[in-house]
C-alpha cells in the first residue's frame, strides 16, 4: 500500500496546513485560470464554458437524455435546465419530452448547433497551446486527475 502524502514522514502536520500543499487550491487555481482562457476562445462562439461542455457532449455523442448529460459532465438537473434553456433560446439544441416516458426529456442539437461545431474546432488547440504543455503531457495530467476523481469518488 502506498503511504497518502498525510502519512508519509518528514512533513509535519502543521507544513501540511499551508495553502501551497493544498491540492484542492492548486486545482482551484488552474480551474479560475482555465476560465479566463475559455471566456476568451468561446467569446466569438457565443458559449460560457458550461454551455461548451454541453455542446461537447452533444458534438461527440448525438442526441442525449437530459439525466445522461448531467451525469456525464457531473451537473444537477437544477444548474443544467437553465444552460439547457439558454442553449435552446440561442437555437443551438431542441429539448423534446419522451413519447415514451414523459419525465425523460431527450436534447438534440439544431442544425445551428451542428454547424457551430465547425467554428468551435480551433478551441481545443488554443486552449492546449494556452497551457504551455505538450500533448504528452496533458495526457499524463488528465490521467492523473482521474484517477484523482475516482479516488476522491471513492473516498465518499
Amino acid at each position: 500500500m502506498t503511504p497518502s502524502p498525510t502519512t508519509e514522514p518528514g512533513l509535519p502536520d502543521a507544513e501540511l496546513l499551508r495553502l501551497d500543499h493544498q491540492v484542492c487550491f492548486s486545482l482551484h487555481a488552474a480551474s479560475r485560470a482555465f476560465g479566463g482562457v475559455y471566456r476568451d476562445a468561446l467569446k466569438d462562439l457565443g458559449l460560457t464554458y458550461p454551455q461548451y461542455l454541453v455542446m461537447l457532449v452533444l458534438w461527440e455523442s448525438g442526441p442525449q437524455p437530459v439525466k445522461a448529460i448531467g451525469e456525464r459532465l457531473r451537473l444537477d438537473s437544477g444548474t443544467l435546465s437553465p444552460l439547457l434553456k439558454r442553449l435552446e433560446t440561442a437555437g443551438l439544441v431542441r429539448r423534446e419530452r419522451s413519447a415514451a416516458d414523459e419525465r425523460s426529456v431527450t436534447v438534440q442539437l439544431t442544425e445551428g448547433g451542428v454547424e457551430l461545431r465547425e467554428r468551435a474546432l480551433p478551441v481545443p488547440r488554443r486552449i492546449l497551446a494556452s497551457t504551455g504543455m505538450t500533448v504528452e503531457e496533458v495526457l499524463v495530467l488528465q490521467g492523473l486527475l482521474g484517477r484523482l476523481t475516482g479516488a476522491l469518488d471513492e473516498a465518499q
